[in-house]
């Protein structure tokens, strides 16, 4: 396979090359899900997710992961695809991580010689593309880095082990991002959105606005396996809450269930019913897990959940935008690999 190269302008899935430095040569890779570029790639994005064997894991999975796969991707692309086109015909999520990318590899341009790429889990540009650039580079250290806040085996765990699965390390020393959801900077990326969110509720008393913290939800079993990232996203906002000091009410829920099992409650869905049942009239909803937006954001929220507030009576529904290349969220991105850089 043909490896990136570097260029003077980022190309699809890599960020521009760090100028020159002394120390070691480091390469940063971003993990992030990644997302159908056309309608026609719905199909095969949905058939790579759902053979994902850290997504789905059964007694004889290792030979029914891929017929599963292949039937729920084939009955679920149509309606799936439908989403895509209302915001678009594709997903946002690669162009918006290479802004991050890009932002990333600027700020660390100061301080370290540092080449980033990205590597998407389920769609273009896939982890092989990254770990055959990287293995050209000759870099002395990696820094791995997922682009969720929150740790969880079903997001920042598969794509580890897909790059374990990829990447041949010849002895290049690898250090890894476990979480930063509780970087300050971060912390404080959310709160500057908030605010500028609860600015769209002008005359409204803040106090009167709810906030609807959504997280994307996982089975229960995963967490009773011992998952960390109920109790991350738990955390982010306490955290998130204790810096924005508002008045306003708040709630968790989560998003995005697939099938039949039990998932971490209460659902967006149910809350947003909930609310209106109490009389609620004004609901910010806060992306809590998401960096980016896509269909998650941009669709189940801002189109299914909010036609839902407002047939339900709550009158002002606004979504607050996911962090995408907020600088605070680059600076926090830039300090755990920093960190990392420079640990002996």
């Amino acid at each position: 396979m043909r490896s990136s190269r570097r260029t003077s302008k980022p190309s699809e899935g890599q960020a521009r090359t760090g100028k020159p430095s002394e120390g070691r040569r480091i390469a940063v890779v971003l993990f992030q899900l990644g997302g159908p570029d056309s309608l026609e790639a719905v199909e095969p994005f949905l058939y790579n997710l759902f053979s994902d064997p850290d997504i789905i894991d059964f007694p004889l999975a290792t030979l029914a992961r891929k017929p599963l796969a292949r039937f729920i991707s084939s009955r679920r692309s149509k309606k799936v695809a439908e989403h895509y086109k209302e915001i678009g015909g594709k997903s946002p999520i690669l162009a918006l991580t290479n802004q991050q990318a890009t932002a990333l590899q600027k700020r660390l341009d100061k301080f370290i010689d540092a080449q980033v790429f990205v590597a998407m889990r389920y769609w273009n540009p896939l982890t092989d593309v990254a770990a055959a650039s990287v293995a050209d580079g000759k870099f002395d250290r990696i820094i791995l880095l997922p682009l969720y806040p929150q740790y969880s085996v079903t997001t920042s765990g598969s794509s580890i082990n897909e790059w374990s699965r990829r990447f041949a390390s010849k002895g290049v020393e690898q250090k890894l991002v476990h979480h930063f959801y509780d970087n300050p900077k971060y912390i404080d990326a959310i709160v500057d959105n908030v605010n500028k969110a609860l600015g769209s509720f002008r005359s409204i008393d803040r106090s009167k606005v709810t906030l609807v913290f959504s997280a994307h939800g996982l089975p229960l079993s995963v967490i009773q396996k011992g998952d960390p990232y109920q109790d991350h996203i738990e955390q982010t906002v306490e955290l998130v809450m204790k810096r924005g000091r508002w008045k306003s009410p708040h709630v968790l829920c989560y998003q995005s269930k697939v099938g039949g099992a039990k998932w971490l409650s209460p659902s967006l869905h149910q809350t947003i019913h909930d609310l209106a049942e109490h009389g609620v009239k004004h609901v910010l909803v806060i992306p809590v897990a998401f960096l980016t937006d896509h269909v998650e954001t941009l669709h189940e929220i801002n189109v299914e959940a909010k036609h839902d507030a407002l047939r339900l009576g709550i009158t002002n529904f606004v979504l607050m935008p996911a962090l995408n290349d907020h600088p605070k969220l680059i600076e926090a991105l830039a300090d755990e690999v920093l960190k990392r850089a420079r640990e002996v």
